[in-house]
């Protein structure tokens, strides 16, 4: 079989390659299909059945992001067949959540009406079929989990289990009991939970989002795209800012950038520092009265200087040493061993994320 051939999609021939499926096709072709349970980071499941396509040859309707595109293969995304489809899957989800004072019903973690899954067509009107979930109180600083906005699209427990290993939650309960929970019904505290927030970012409902940022539509947040200084590695993050204050941190869409759409708890959560009160703004050196005082950047690194010069001069070269951080680039940490060997002579230097 070659590496690439057609199928028809929608009436078009379009290309497609060995492996890929339906939606992958889709996808690059610009034909939409709506998804819930689909993160291309995760192995599909077609859990929420709302990409489900006409296959030709096939009786029923098949999961676009799970069915392999084969050579000549006949695909329509777009029927009354489909679309009826849509219209009762969305109305059972939405029989089965919440709506506001409003009326307005359940939105995805884009901010968009779910219903919109439902193409043209409206889903049925159906009557609650069940009572609100109890919500949860968990301790944690940062992860909160809202039972009634979950679609049980398992997203969030297969994040964990298969981009993270960690395994910290999972599918509890049996039947309409059924939820994401912990063994033992622990906080995340209590477990193998490293709160990088990655079920945040995938929910697609947003059932687990973030505690401390505000409940906002995306458009509500100005994006600025920039990369992580905690450590060396240079994942990529945007900065959502509301009113010139960062209010949280999201990752890039997966595929995008190096880190693949993934943040630690550090790169995620770890941005109070920003606007603190406490925060130095301008380097500081310490004067003859004991205080430190506020100073220019070329005051500080003369400052630095007449210091490190003072100890090689009393206590020999060897006395000095350099240990650079791990939140710095490559680059820098490279110019740090460069200052104390070719500087001071020493080669006593070290980064601390040495391996």
């Amino acid at each position: 079989m070659s590496n690439r051939f057609t199928i028809e999609l929608d009436g078009q021939h379009v290309e497609a390659r060995e492996g890929e499926t339906v939606l992958e096709v889709a996808q690059r072709s610009g034909v939409p299909i709506p998804t819930l349970c689909h993160d291309p980071r995760l192995a599909p499941v077609g859990a929420c059945r709302s990409c489900l396509v006409e296959v030709g040859g096939q009786g029923r309707l098949q999961p676009a992001c799970a069915w392999k595109a084969t050579p000549d293969m006949a695909v329509t995304t777009d029927s009354d067949r489909i679309l009826r489809h849509r219209q009762i899957l969305l109305s059972l989800y939405l029989a089965d959540h919440p709506t506001d004072d409003a009326g307005a019903p359940l939105t995805t973690s884009d901010g968009n009406d779910l219903t919109t899954l439902a193409g043209p067509k409206a889903p049925l009107v159906l009557e609650k079929v069940c009572a609100p979930r109890a919500d949860r109180h968990d301790v944690n600083p940062y992860i909160h989990f809202e039972p009634d906005r979950c679609i049980l699209c398992a997203r969030c427990t297969r994040y964990c289990d298969e981009v993270e290993g960690v395994n910290a939650i999972a599918l509890t309960g049996r039947g309409s009991e059924t939820t994401i929970g912990t063994a033992g019904s622990r906080g995340l505290l209590d477990t193998s939970c490293e709160l990088c927030g990655g079920c945040i970012d995938t929910c697609p409902t947003g059932a687990l989002h973030e505690k401390k940022a505000p409940r906002l539509t995306p458009a509500a947040y100005a994006k600025t795209r920039t990369t992580c200084n905690f450590c060396g590695v240079g994942c990529q993050m945007d900065l959502n800012v509301v009113d010139g204050k960062v209010k949280r941190v999201t990752s890039p869409p997966p595929g995008e950038t190096l880190n693949d759409g993934n943040l630690c708890v550090k790169g995620r959560f770890a941005y109070d520092f920003i606007h603190h009160e406490d925060r130095l703004t301008t380097p500081m050196v310490r004067g003859e009265d004991g205080q430190l005082h506020p100073a220019t950047w070329p005051e500080a690194i003369a400052a630095t200087v007449r210091g490190l010069r003072a100890v090689q001069k009393r206590h020999g070269t060897d006395s000095v040493g350099f240990v650079s951080s791990s939140r710095c680039t490559g680059e820098e940490n490279y110019l740090v061993q460069k200052l104390s060997r070719a500087a001071f002579g020493t080669n006593n230097c070290h980064q601390c994320a040495a391996t």
